[in-house]
């Protein structure tokens, strides 16, 4: 074996992988998508019609599909905002600090991820419900003369999803902040910078990075979430991993769920691959 072709033998296997698990699916999505199921008394069973872009002009064309793709997008970059807001002074905390509670604060952090997301959903359909332990909060310290509930409201949508998604920004941002050196805040504090001054010139540019990935692995992992959408939304609040699924189960209509799927998929990396170029051009 010649020291050039060592790369591709070691890259085989996951890209083998990457092309079973991924790229074939995605390419039987791409391919149902372009088709429409028979109809009772029209071709044979196991044949299908072909549709061309039917099912994308259907999805354009009803408003609410619209809807749905605006709330998904919508909420997905307020949960990545809100994520961020959490996760960078958690991140930081977790680099700085001692080893000793560096350790716990890491357990803390990865803990909720060793526990299904069905379960930490259903807590917080306790926590948000109305007469739950939210509304008891409000009501004890007066802020609510009644109870009250977030249950089947985007805000409901967001805090869970913040929550769901923090370790994966925090982790993210903290494994870039912990390879900056300290002496470069040190000698910044002994340029006359204070603690906001530090953050916003020296460690929030280094850590652009850790930041970017952490912000792309949020918005991907929730504009594709299903468990926690659908829970706290409820049928009311439809975002379009639910709708996907509903046209699968419910109207068992595979193709246009197809479309959708790759209308999700396309939309996603609109927005993943322009940001990821613009970074890489700025050398981070």
């Amino acid at each position: 074996m010649s020291s050039r072709s060592e790369p591709f033998w070691l890259l085989l296997p996951g890209l083998l992988v990457l092309i079973l698990a991924f790229f074939w699916p995605v390419g039987e999505l791409l391919v149902t998508s372009f088709f429409t199921a028979p109809q009772a008394g029209a071709p044979p069973a196991g044949t299908r019609a072909s549709a061309g872009l039917a099912n994308y002009a259907k999805f354009f064309a009803d408003s609410y599909y619209l809807g749905v793709a605006e709330r998904t997008f919508r909420l997905s970059a307020i949960t990545t905002f809100f994520t961020f807001l959490l996760g960078f002074p958690l991140a930081y905390i977790m680099a700085r600090a001692g080893p000793r509670l560096r350790f716990w604060l890491i357990v803390l952090t990865v803990v909720p991820l060793m526990t299904s997301v069905v379960v930490r959903t259903f807590g917080w359909l306790v926590i948000l419900g109305r007469g739950g332990l939210l509304s008891k909060v409000l009501e004890w310290t007066g802020l609510s003369a009644s109870p009250i509930g977030l249950m089947h409201t985007e805000t409901g949508i967001v805090v869970a999803m913040v929550q769901v998604l923090l370790p994966f920004m925090a982790l993210t941002i903290m494994g870039v902040i912990a390879g900056i050196d300290p002496k470069v805040e040190e000698a910044a504090r002994t340029m006359g910078a204070g603690f906001f001054g530090v953050m916003r010139t020296v460690i929030v540019p280094l850590s652009l990075p850790g930041i970017v990935a952490g912000s792309l692995l949020t918005f991907a992992l929730s504009i594709s979430s299903f468990i926690t959408p659908t829970l706290v939304g409820g049928v009311r609040l439809p975002m379009m991993a639910g709708g996907i699924f509903s046209h699968i189960t419910g109207s068992l209509d595979w193709n246009f769920a197809a479309a959708m799927s790759m209308l999700l998929l396309l939309a996603t990396l609109a927005v993943i691959v322009p940001y990821a170029m613009l970074l890489k051009r700025r050398g981070a």
